[in-house]
């Protein structure tokens, strides 16, 4: 299974490796007030790809870490709750 994860991402690296070299030709991009950028297309494009999964990944994080603060009130709880569980054992146990 390891190899073939290592062959999917050799197949993929080659895939993109090709995309960009296809992708390299100079193009202009424009700002407000008369501003540009010339650059290669995969640059951009990778820019672009790069700021839309960090929006993304920032988009996420509260949810993420909201689930592990509920997380860590339900861990709290059930120790909470298998020492009270112990505890009453102990003293259903002694005469």
């Amino acid at each position: 299974m390891r190899y073939m994860i290592w062959l999917l991402r050799a197949v993929l690296f080659l895939i993109l490796l090709g995309f960009a070299m296809k992708n390299d030709q100079p193009v202009v991009f424009h700002y407000f007030f008369g501003y540009e950028w010339k650059t290669s297309l995969i640059l951009i494009l990778f820019l672009f790809f790069a700021v839309g999964m960090s929006v993304g990944v920032l988009a996420v994080l509260g949810n993420i870490f909201r689930q592990r603060k509920e997380i860590a009130i339900l861990k709290r709880e059930l120790r909470l709750k298998n020492k009270l569980v112990s505890v009453a054992n102990i003293n259903l146990d002694i005469p």
